[in-house]
């Protein structure tokens, strides 16, 4: 693997953070068991250590090379409206959780499911400040 290293797919590989976050989540909030669960677990966990490996590799070579400026400048934007975002949606799931409009394990799933949401819209709005040169 002699290709460099960009930061749009450094951005892009926390959606499979996230999803693994989800995935995590599920196994450890669920309330009942099935045979097949243990299957999807150590899926999961052999996934998810091999990825590390990977990604470790990954972001060390990153560090190494020169980076894009505007590249950072457009990531920060990004994040700032992420984080907009997320505050927003964290209000909403803590109202709904305060009048009892949903119980705790739905206000869980719906945490970690905006999580994965907003690293989706990350990625995307990443893409396009960064393909239009903002």
């Amino acid at each position: 693997m002699k290709s460099k290293v960009t930061l749009k797919e450094v951005v892009g590989t926390k959606i499979i953070y996230a999803v693994l976050l989800v995935c995590y989540y599920w196994m450890w909030a669920r309330r009942d068991w099935h045979s097949y669960y243990e299957t999807i677990q150590n899926t999961v966990v052999i996934f998810t250590i091999i990825f590390f490996a990977l990604q470790a590799i990954r972001i060390y070579k990153y560090s190494k090379e020169e980076k894009d400026e505007l590249a950072i400048q457009n990531l920060r934007r990004t994040d700032a409206i992420g984080l907009k975002v997320m505050i927003a949606a964290d209000s909403i799931i803590a109202f709904a959780c305060a009048v009892k409009c949903i119980d705790e394990a739905m206000a869980g799933y719906a945490l970690v499911g905006m999580i994965l949401v907003l690293a989706v819209v990350r990625f995307i709005i990443f893409c396009v400040m960064d393909s239009k040169g903002v």
